[in-house]
């Protein structure tokens, strides 16, 4: 089966301007992102989990999307604007996808 160059992007930043973070992808022409609760993990500030909170208003979401290779440079763009305010993390990895017209 013939599978298509993409660009897998992960996001991972604080649930409270999960809205923000995905209004700028839907104006960036993003047409398609699965957004995924964290329930821990470990970084600069040490580890952390979910545990024993009360809300989403501390906690983290990752946010992932795939795009074509030549609209990364515009997503990046627009995910920094929302991200460089916040605690979090922008990942870029290659991927192949089978249906190119999802994207």
């Amino acid at each position: 089966m013939k599978t298509h160059d993409a660009k897998r992007v992960e996001i991972f930043i604080e649930a409270v301007v999960e809205r923000q973070l995905t209004n700028a992808l839907i104006d960036a022409g993003v047409t398609g992102y699965t957004v995924l609760p964290v329930s821990g993990g470990n970084g600069q500030s040490g580890p952390w989990s979910r545990e024993g909170q009360i809300g989403r208003g501390s906690g983290m979401v990752a946010v992932v999307c795939i795009v074509r290779p030549e609209r990364v440079d515009e997503l990046l763009e627009a995910v920094f604007a929302v991200v460089e305010k916040q605690i979090g993390m922008v990942s870029v990895s290659d991927a192949a996808v089978v249906r190119l017209e999802k994207f």
